[in-house]
């Protein structure tokens, strides 16, 4: 049996499916072409990530499909639904990248409160001629410790970011209709584990009362934050989304960003991807990262190695003829 891992896979991923009999081809198809190389190399089982998109047009070409693997949480590249109607497994690893992209959001949330995106332009350029002035102009920093961080969605990676806030010092709220309550487990070197409790809160309340605020929510139809939320929120918020683009209105965020009201933005997904507005890419006051919240060494084996082992499962079983 083939599997095409069009976005590629682990090393580890490889070795487990190799080992298991499987042939691995990781040749990267253009989208338009992923129908044709999928029927003429007889492929069972297709793995992506998010660059590929698996509609309901490559569906219908490609009657050999048997397995459709997501590298990673969500599967708005994919039409879930429909594949399964035709007797296609769907496969992801929802839990293998959330600590990776927890520490982006922090990597974004300290880049944001010690202006380092904004530093870090400005010191090749002027820090031989300019070193004091640029001293003063990112003096004002500010702590992380003892501010209030909330959380939209408490799914596995809202939850490892609530692990990691705590550890600073922060208070944690979070905003989640699907889960009322939350016990946060945070595991140390030593073997000690202690456990807080956290509760859900309205959207309304979490916008009052947010330092700072990370989204953690799966493709929208709608802004979960738009002109009208900023307006409800403190002066001087900072946001990270490094969940999905079209979570945030961007023109209302730009506008806020402008005026004052978010002293900073931290944003690794884009309404317009993989071509960002050119407001969003020069504003000084946002850090900027190409969709990368998943793409650490560690969540690519996670990745690799739980996708050979569900699509060697499901054959072992019997599931896929």
């Amino acid at each position: 049996m083939k599997i095409l891992a069009n976005d590629g896979i682990s090393k580890s991923g490889i070795l487990a499916l190799e080992k298991a009999g499987f042939e691995v081809i990781t040749t990267k198809v253009a989208q338009e072409q992923v129908a044709n190389f999928v029927n003429k190399n007889n492929i069972s089982v297709i793995l992506v990530r998010s660059a590929t998109k698996v509609r309901k047009d490559i569906i219908d070409a490609c009657p050999g499909l048997k397995i459709i693997g997501r590298g990673g949480v969500g599967m708005d590249n994919i039409d879930v639904e429909y594949a399964k109607s035709k007797g296609i497994h769907i496969i992801n690893t929802p839990a293998s990248s959330s600590e990776s992209v927890a520490e982006l959001v922090f990597a974004h949330l300290f880049t944001g409160v010690r202006f380092l995106h904004d530093s870090n332009r400005n010191m090749p350029l002027e820090g031989d001629i300019n070193f004091d002035s640029l001293k003063k102009a990112y003096a004002n920093g500010i702590e992380l410790r003892g501010k209030t961080l909330g959380i939209i969605g408490m799914g596995r990676i809202g939850q490892a970011t609530a692990k990691m806030a705590v550890g600073l010092g922060m208070k944690v709220i979070y905003s989640d209709t699907h889960i009322p309550k939350k016990d946060i487990k945070i595991p140390f070197f030593d073997g000690q584990i202690i456990t807080i409790a956290l509760h859900s809160q309205s959207l309304e309340s979490l916008f009052k009362e947010s330092d700072f605020i990370t989204l953690h929510v799966p493709a929208q139809d709608e802004y979960v934050i738009g002109e009208k939320e900023l307006e409800m929120m403190k002066d001087g918020v900072g946001i990270v989304n490094c969940a999905r683009g079209g979570a945030i209105d961007e023109v209302a965020l730009v506008k806020a960003l402008d005026n004052g009201k978010v002293l900073f933005a931290g944003l690794d997904v884009y309404e317009n991807e993989p071509n960002p507005e050119i407001t969003i890419l020069m504003n000084p006051k946002i850090s900027l990262t190409p969709h990368i919240g998943a793409a650490t060494i560690e969540a690519q084996d996670r990745i690799g190695t739980e996708l050979a082992h569900q699509i060697i499962s499901l054959l072992n079983k019997s599931l896929v003829n």
